[in-house]
């Protein structure tokens, strides 16, 4: 691995309204929803420790609060579980607190996933870093940042993640038109289109939510202008990225084939919190059952 791709910093912008799931997050950030029995915010924060993140910036805005506080001490609670003894339940609550070292920034304005990532700039000086979207819960059997790290590191240059999608689909996403390279699962990216209009599709080959960026991106953030519904979008960004490999490496794309788990839909947030229970152990074996006979029943 380049020695200049040595990767200490996670961002996750965390700005956003979730208008999605109102009223729901009318007073609660839609990153604290409850994924089983731990917000979905904690996933994302675990996968960048997981890939050796612990340098961890949350861009976030108004009535983030609660963000901040999941992450802090809560002295009251933890003596109250302490004085009766329930250690398997503190432990539980001192995880969050102990995860990473956490900084915050306020995003501002609500100008786009460029703007929230370019409020980093600050944070992550020119290092290379890691971009994590909190909709996205990456399951933890399938590492794909690591992989992403790695060839990052390898071919010195930024990563995205890719997904084959459905082509009805692929207007709901950023999308890469791509090149193979001499590893199966790896990309060239030569152009990127932001929410292309249906049917105008170049490739099938969405970008999801977690990118290994090299520092070179906020000088070209900078100087973009809003686009896709007038906002600074980090696809703008990094289709002029491709398209001058000389200074900044290129752009490339790991595909993605594990277990993905979009928690920005409501329906899909559902499916999420079904998949994941009834693989844990101390709620599956009860699940599971109840879930086949329950689906049994259905017209």
């Amino acid at each position: 691995m380049d020695m200049a791709f040595h990767i200490t910093k996670a961002v996750i912008p965390a700005a956003g309204l979730g208008t999605r799931f109102l009223p729901a997050t009318k007073a609660m950030p839609k990153e604290m929803l409850p994924v089983v029995d731990k917000p979905a915010i904690q996933y994302v924060v675990e996968e960048a420790v997981a890939s050796g993140l612990h340098d961890v910036l949350m861009i976030t805005g108004r009535n983030k609060n609660a963000l901040e506080n999941h992450f802090d001490r809560v002295g009251e609670l933890e003596a109250t579980l302490e004085r009766k003894g329930d250690t398997d339940r503190l432990k539980k609550v001192n995880a969050s607190t102990e995860l990473a070292d956490m900084h915050y920034v306020r995003q501002g304005d609500p100008k786009g996933l460029g703007h929230a990532v370019l409020r980093a700039k600050m944070h992550v000086g020119r290092e290379p870093f890691a971009v994590l979207l909190g909709d996205d819960i990456i399951d933890p059997r399938d590492p794909l940042l690591t992989r992403m790290i790695q060839e990052a590191g390898k071919r010195n240059a930024s990563v995205v993640a890719l997904l084959e999608v459905d082509p009805s689909v692929a207007h709901m996403y950023g999308v890469a038109t791509i090149e193979p390279t001499e590893t199966a699962d790896v990309v060239r990216i030569t152009g990127l289109v932001e929410k292309p209009a249906p049917g105008t599709a170049p490739s099938n080959y969405a970008i999801i939510g977690r990118y290994v960026l090299r520092p070179e991106v906020f000088d070209v953030l900078e100087k973009t202008p809003p686009g896709k519904g007038g906002e600074i979008q980090l696809t703008d960004a990094l289709e002029k990225m491709a398209g001058a490999p000389e200074w900044t490496g290129g752009v490339y794309g790991v595909v993605f084939r594990g277990r993905r788990y979009d928690t920005g839909d409501r329906l899909d947030y559902i499916k999420a919190i079904v998949q994941l229970a009834v693989e844990r152990e101390d709620l599956g074996p009860d699940l599971r059952p109840w879930l086949k006979e329950f689906a049994s029943n259905l017209d």
